[in-house]
C-alpha cells in the first residue's frame, strides 16, 4: 500500500477492560442453588411451550374458518386472501418464537443442564433437536468446543471474525493506519471501503442472508465457523475434523435423527400437500432459524467484544467475550417481556451461561444478577443494546474484519476504524504497544 499524506480520520474509542479474573472468581459470585437441575421443572417448560404452540394453531384455524363471506363481509375478495395470509403469518411468527424456546431447552440438554441424568438429557435433547432439524450430538460436541474457547481466533467454532488478509483487503500500512484502529488516512479509508463494498443495501442484504440461511449453512458448510477447517466441513460426517474417533457413533445417531425428521416432512407433504406443511411447519421452522442466528450473532458479535489469539486467551476472558441483550427490547417493554419468556431468557442471561453452562434457564436470571454485581467491581459491563433487526444491521456494518496482527483484537468497520480499545487493569501497555490506563 502506498504511503499517503492526506488528512487522517480519528475516532474516540471506548475502553474495554480485558479481564484478569479466575474461574473461581466468576463461579464464587453465583449462588450455589443456581446450579441445581430438575428434570421435572425443566419438563414443565416443554409442556408449557407445546400448549402455547397448540393454542396458536387452534386460534389460527378458528380465525381462518371464519374469514368467509358467510361470517364477515369485506368489500373485495382479495381482502379475504389478505386476511388469511395475515392470520397464518401471525401464527408462523408466534409459533416460531415459542418453538425457539423448545430449541433453547434442547440446547440445555446438550449442556447437561436439563436434569441430573445424562441419559435423560441426551434422550430429550435428541428428540427436541431432531424435531427442529438439528443433529443433536454433532452440534452438542462443537458447541461445547465453542464454550471452551469462546472468542479464540483459532479454537472457537462459530462467528469467528475474518481477518484483513482473509477478506482480501489491502495490506496494513503502519504509516497510514493505527493497529488499534483509532486513526486512518482518508485515502486508506476510501480504499478499504471500495475493497469491502460497503453500502447500506449490501449490509441489509448481508444481515438478511445470515438470518435466512445462516444456520443451515453453518451446519452443512461451516459458514462463519473456524477458518482453519478444510472446505465443506460439516456436522453430518463422523470423520469431520472437529470430531474425535470416539464421537463416531454419536454423529451417526444424530444423522439418524435428521433422516427421520426429513422422512416425516416428506411423508407429511405426500399425504397432506406442500401448502399445509409450509404453512404449519416450515414457516415457523424458518422463524426458529432466524431467531437462533439473530440471538447468537448478537451475543458474540459487537464492536465492544474482544477476540483473542492464544497468548492472551483464558477461559474467563472467553466467557466474558459475550454479551447480554434484551431480545425485542427495541420494540418496547411488552415485546421484550414476550421475547424473554418465549426464549427462556437465552439472550438476556448469556454471559452467565458461558460462565457455567450447566445452570438451567430458570436459575440463570438470579445467576446473572449476582454475576453482574461481581463484574461491576472490576469495571466490566456486558449488557449490550437491545437485540433486534436494527441492531443486527448496525453490528453487521460495524464488524467487518480484524487485523492479522495483535493478540487482542476488536472488529473494524469498512473504514478501518475500531470503536474499542483494550484496557488492562494491572498494566499500562496493550498488545499493540499503546499506553493504557491502569483502571477502566
Amino acid at each position: 500500500m502506498a504511503t499517503h499524506s492526506s488528512k487522517r480520520i480519528t475516532v474516540d474509542q471506548t475502553p474495554v477492560v480485558i479481564p484478569d479474573l479466575t474461574v473461581k472468581d466468576l463461579l464464587s459470585a453465583i449462588p450455589a442453588h443456581c446450579h441445581k437441575r430438575s428434570a421435572l421443572r425443566s419438563s414443565v417448560y416443554i409442556v408449557w411451550d407445546a400448549i402455547l404452540i397448540a393454542a396458536f394453531y387452534k386460534l389460527a384455524t378458528f380465525a381462518d374458518a371464519r374469514v368467509t363471506p358467510a361470517h364477515i363481509s369485506l368489500p373485495s375478495p382479495y381482502l379475504y386472501t389478505f386476511a388469511r395470509f395475515a392470520i397464518w403469518s401471525l401464527y408462523g411468527f408466534a409459533t416460531g418464537l415459542f418453538a425457539t424456546g423448545l430449541w433453547v431447552i434442547a440446547h440445555e440438554c446438550g449442556h447437561q443442564a436439563f436434569s441430573e441424568s445424562k441419559t435423560i438429557n441426551n434422550a430429550v435433547g435428541w428428540v427436541l433437536h431432531s424435531a427442529l432439524g438439528v443433529p443433536y450430538h454433532s452440534w452438542r460436541i462443537t458447541h461445547g468446543k465453542h464454550h471452551a474457547s469462546t472468542g479464540h481466533m483459532t479454537q472457537d467454532q462459530v462467528f469467528v471474525p475474518k481477518t484483513r488478509s482473509q477478506r482480501g483487503l489491502p495490506a496494513f500500512d503502519p504509516a497510514n493506519e493505527e493497529l488499534g484502529g483509532a486513526s486512518v488516512s482518508e485515502e486508506v479509508m476510501k480504499e478499504l471501503k471500495e475493497a469491502i463494498g460497503d453500502s447500506p443495501i449490501g449490509a441489509a442484504l448481508g444481515a438478511a442472508s445470515y438470518l435466512l440461511v445462516g444456520w443451515p449453512m453453518y451446519i452443512s458448510t461451516n459458514a462463519s465457523g473456524q477458518k482453519r477447517y478444510p472446505p465443506n466441513t460439516n456436522h453430518f460426517k463422523p470423520s469431520a475434523v472437529m470430531f474425535a474417533p470416539h464421537h463416531r457413533d454419536q454423529i451417526l445417531v444424530s444423522d439418524v435423527g435428521i433422516v427421520l425428521w426429513l422422512a416425516a416432512i416428506v411423508t407429511w407433504i405426500y399425504y397432506k400437500g406442500f401448502a399445509e406443511v409450509f404453512r404449519l411447519y416450515l414457516v415457523p421452522y424458518l422463524w426458529v432459524n432466524h431467531w437462533l442466528v439473530l440471538i447468537t450473532f448478537l451475543q458474540h458479535t459487537d464492536p465492544l467484544l474482544p477476540h483473542y489469539r492464544a497468548p492472551e486467551f483464558t477461559f474467563p476472558r472467553g466467557a466474558l467475550a459475550t454479551m447480554d441483550r434484551s431480545l425485542l427490547g427495541d420494540c418496547g417493554r411488552v415485546m421484550a417481556w414476550i421475547g424473554a419468556m418465549a426464549t427462556h431468557g437465552i439472550s438476556e442471561t448469556h454471559v452467565a451461561h458461558h460462565v457455567c453452562s450447566k445452570i438451567p434457564h430458570y436459575h440463570a436470571w438470579e445467576a446473572t444478577d449476582a454475576l453482574r454485581k461481581r463484574l461491576a467491581q472490576s469495571g466490566i459491563k456486558l449488557e449490550g443494546r437491545p437485540g433486534g433487526w436494527a441492531e443486527m444491521y448496525r453490528v453487521f456494518k460495524e464488524c467487518r474484519f480484524v487485523e492479522d496482527e495483535g493478540d487482542v483484537l476488536f472488529y473494524k468497520n469498512a473504514s478501518g476504524l475500531a470503536q474499542s480499545r483494550p484496557v488492562y487493569p494491572d498494566s499500562t501497555v496493550s498488545d499493540s504497544g499503546v499506553e493504557l490506563e491502569k483502571d477502566a
